[in-house]
């Protein structure tokens, strides 16, 4: 028996870049490819951006300039410059950064000058240049390894700080910026430093009025009263009630997007619930009061602690350390601010008062029908058959993959058996459902616990009271890529849009993309996700391959079906854009038929008949020039 050998040879010490690209998730969360918000890719982006807001805070420079282009990331600000003598070491040398000296970055969003070193680390190309009264400084590097250190050089550029950098494709695999997740993030910062200016690919972005501006684009339809909009020192709050189900919150702590809230969102949450108890000199439930808010708070806070270096949740019990409690800060400021304006404006608290009283009534009406949803639930065991579940929560905060969790939402019993025989059993539910769910548009919640599919589904997902027991980081919507899998989808999206919207709006909700075609001959076979990639696969695998066009999941085997739904697996976010309303998404796709929609279903239709006939026309030559050939069981 060989004995296990632990001497000095085991201790390795590893240099910064080599700790960084080993254990990339210490330092910017998840890797991804880029289908959610919270992927690695944009992590670096924003490190970047970070410390020009930083200058911005600190009055230098009123201009960023931010271009994304075929993978490309280029960010200049017109602030100080970085010291020319430190340039390189700056975003190469571990504890090196300007952020130590609290004096000159005493609310700063970045606070432990890992960022740029983490993006220097992660990135194939890095390149930084600084510019300071007339002279630049220019330092490449390529995986974190210096390429070239620029002499000094005379230049006419403004000063301020360049950083162009393309992510490692070796560690971000297949990625994609998606645009939609780069506007909010500019916008964010926008909103919440008034008078910047971000130029993104060209297009101008500017925020007048903070949080209100926040507000005014991102509400699904009117609000039910003029948006609140109240600022202190340290402190800025806007809410309104609208009409859609849930809570919908923003939270900022020194400029960054609390995505997971934290501390000063809980407080604010309590706060309000409070205050208006007071105001009415009535005791109504919390719930009741907060139903349908959307509210935005950001707050600054010195040395704030969060909870990951991705900085997503604040931990902090305390605006600065050793001074006031986050709570009482929060708490004094909404009792001066709220309660006052509540007096001054009568009309909006009658309006609010009545919102309050409405929730309350429907929540009495639904106790009922939700007592007995889950008794019949329990009765009938069905929740039990229809969900597969995975052994890891998103609930499960030690967990270090509560991230990757993942509800696949599939119809029948051949997809839903391939999804659940190749699945990770750790991360990885199945929920099976029986036929095509009702069209729920303009129904009232009372039909979530009346109908057992939907009542089943948010149960799996532990959403009945709120989103906080979310049991999943990602729901995914897996149908056939036929008429009929189409139409389940956009039931399921209804469903979701309609009753429990704060799921798309926090990045939650995904389709599954699985290959539309097999495209293979003896030595090779290709997966293809378009008409594009099928003619691409055609071209490279030579004359006449097997082409097989997958309709319906269970066509796919368990044994291909993990590669679909493991490392390689493709997810299509949900987003809804600034332009378009949740009820005028639904009312195009599931309210009354009207000319557009259908001149939309006849044109896709087309193209699917077309497609099909030319794949068709395509296997008939294959097998006319292979029928004396072996068959193609064995490809590989």
């Amino acid at each position: 028996m060989t004995e296990n050998q632990y001497t000095e040879d085991n201790i390795r010490s590893l240099d910064w870049k080599e700790h960084i690209r080993l254990r990339p998730g210490m330092y910017i969360g998840k890797l991804g490819d880029g289908a959610a918000a919270d992927d690695g890719i944009y992590i670096l982006v924003k490190e970047v951006i970070d410390n020009c807001i930083d200058e911005f805070v600190m009055g230098n420079g009123k201009k960023i300039d931010i271009i994304v282009k075929d993978g490309k990331v280029s960010v200049r600000d017109y602030g100080r410059g970085i010291p020319l003598g430190k340039v390189a070491e700056v975003v190469s040398k571990m504890n090196t950064g300007g952020k130590y000296d609290s004096k000159a970055f005493k609310k700063s969003v970045g606070l432990n000058g890992v960022g740029t070193k983490a993006v220097n680390a992660l990135s194939s190309y890095f390149m930084v240049y600084s510019v300071r009264d007339g002279e630049m400084k220019k330092v490449s590097f390529s995986k974190g390894e210096i390429v070239n250190d620029d002499i000094l050089c005379k230049t006419d550029e403004a000063n301020g700080t360049y950083v162009e950098f393309i992510p490692d494709e070796t560690i971000f695999k297949k990625f994609i910026f998606k645009t939609p997740y780069l506007e909010k993030l500019i916008w964010n910062y926008c909103y919440l430093n008034r008078g910047l200016a971000i130029y993104f690919n060209g297009e101008k972005y500017q925020s007048k009025e903070g949080l209100k501006d926040l507000l005014d684009n991102n509400m699904d339809g009117d609000p039910l009263y003029p948006i609140i909009h109240l600022e202190g020192e340290d402190i800025e709050v806007a809410f309104t009630h609208g009409k859609t189900y849930g809570e919908d919150y923003y939270s900022f702590v020194n400029g960054q997007h609390t995505t997971q809230g934290g501390t000063h969102q809980s407080y604010f949450r309590e706060s309000v619930a409070k205050i208006i108890r007071d105001f009415y000199n009535k005791n109504y439930d919390a719930a009741d009061i907060r139903q349908s808010i959307v509210a935005a708070i950001a707050v600054k806070v010195v040395e704030p602690i969060f909870e990951s270096q991705t900085k997503t949740k604040l931990g902090s019990q305390e605006i600065e350390p050793g001074g006031q409690s986050m709570r009482t800060f929060i708490n004094d400021f909404l009792k001066e601010k709220l309660d006052n304006y509540l007096h001054r404006n009568p009309q909006v608290a009658d309006i609010i008062e009545k919102k309050i009283k409405q929730s309350e009534r429907e929540r009495k009406e639904l106790s009922g029908i939700r007592k007995l949803a889950r008794e019949r639930s329990k009765k009938s065991n069905l929740h039990n058959k229809k969900l597969r579940d995975c052994r890891v929560h998103l609930t499960d905060l030690k967990d270090q993959r509560r991230e990757e969790t993942t509800l696949f939402i599939t119809e029948g019993d051949s997809a839903s058996g391939s999804i659940t025989k190749s699945r990770d059993v750790n991360t990885q539910a199945v929920f099976s459902l029986r036929g095509k769910p009702l069209n729920c548009y303009g129904l009232t919640k009372k039909i979530v616990y009346e109908n057992e599919e939907f009542n089943l589904i948010q149960a799996a997902l532990d959403i009945e009271d709120d989103m906080d027991n979310l049991r999943y980081n990602n729901i995914v919507i897996a149908t056939d890529a036929d008429v009929d899998g189409m139409h389940i989808r956009l039931l399921l999206l209804t469903f979701f849009l309609q009753f429990f919207p704060d799921l798309v709006k926090r990045n939650h909700v995904y389709v599954l993309q699985t290959p539309l075609f097999r495209v293979r001959n003896k030595k090779k076979t290709i997966y293809c996700y378009s008409d594009e990639e099928r003619r691409k696969a055609i071209n490279e695998l030579g004359k006449n391959p097997e082409i097989t066009r997958f309709k319906g999941l269970g066509e796919i085997s368990p044994d291909e079906f993990k590669h679909f739904i493991g490392e390689d697996i493709r997810l299509e976010p949900v987003l809804l854009t600034k332009e378009a309303t949740i009820d005028s998404i639904l009312s195009y796709f599931m309210g009354k038929n009207t000319p557009e929609r259908q001149d939309f279903i006849i044109d896709n239709l087309r193209v699917e008949k077309d497609l099909e006939e030319e794949i068709a026309k395509e296997n008939l030559i294959a097998t006319s020039d292979n029928n004396e050939k072996e068959p193609l069981d064995n490809a590989s």
